[in-house]
């Protein structure tokens, strides 16, 4: 997916503003890495078993994925850009990767699908931060 967001960058007709087009398009791809496998760890949490055990982690589950999905398609339009909303929404969505990296995390042992998502929460977490960094 990287090529094709880093080919969207370059075909922008004006000037990034100084944003790093690499942190960029690395945290864009990973907030859409993160929200699909944020809605896949929730339905795989929803055919668990155990399934009432995990409300908390399906609940995180799902604010991740629509945080995520929604920074993504945010920093993706980069015409009139608002850098004190960028930065509030990364902040956001960075937040929300912590917390259902740290809810799946508590389940990765017994639940692989949930340690795929830790992962993926803790990428975008980081990418998000990199992106925060590069702006300012």
């Amino acid at each position: 997916m990287t090529h094709h967001v880093s080919s969207m960058l370059d075909t922008y007709p004006k000037d990034l503003g100084g944003v790093d087009k690499e942190k960029l398009a690395a945290c864009i791809e990973a907030c859409f890495e993160c929200a699909q496998t944020c809605t896949a760890c929730a339905d795989a949490c929803l055919s668990e078993d155990m399934v009432a055990e995990l409300t908390t982690c399906i609940r995180t589950n799902m604010d991740c994925a629509d945080i995520c999905n929604t920074t993504g398609r945010v920093l993706s339009r980069l015409t009139a850009y608002d850098a004190n909303v960028t930065r509030t929404l990364l902040e956001a969505c960075r937040t929300a990767c912590k917390a259902c990296g740290d809810e799946c995390a508590q389940h990765a042992e017994m639940h692989e699908h949930c340690r795929v998502c830790a992962d993926a929460c803790r990428r975008c977490e980081q990418a998000c931060q990199d992106l925060l960094s590069a702006l300012g």
